[in-house]
């Protein structure tokens, strides 16, 4: 399955729910993963994004959906980016372009 990595930002209503009921942020990853992908790992932030989600979803129109139907509550803001394993990226890329063109 497609891996996603998904950071988020809290708006204040999302804040205000986190600060009274912070097991909100479980009740989340299992809507995720009732819309059809897998919460691998995630952590709390410091600094510009509050939140790094890694999720396994099947295709990219389920990651769509989900971050879709997140953004649309209207307490965080998200912003999803696809993720290729090393490995992976190191064979789609074979035996490489070529080399770099002279300046």
């Amino acid at each position: 399955m497609p891996t996603f990595v998904m950071l988020s930002v809290l708006g204040p209503d999302g804040s205000a729910t986190l600060r009274t009921n912070p097991r909100r942020i479980k009740e989340v990853n299992a809507e995720v993963e009732a819309m059809g992908a897998k919460v691998k790992d995630q952590y709390a932030l410091l600094g510009q994004w509050d939140f790094i989600t890694i999720i396994e979803a099947p295709n990219e129109g389920v990651m769509a959906r989900i971050a879709t139907t997140l953004a649309a509550r209207g307490t965080l803001k998200t912003r999803t980016l696809t993720a290729i394993p090393v490995d992976e990226f190191i064979a789609l890329l074979g035996e490489g372009v070529g080399e770099a063109p002279p300046h």
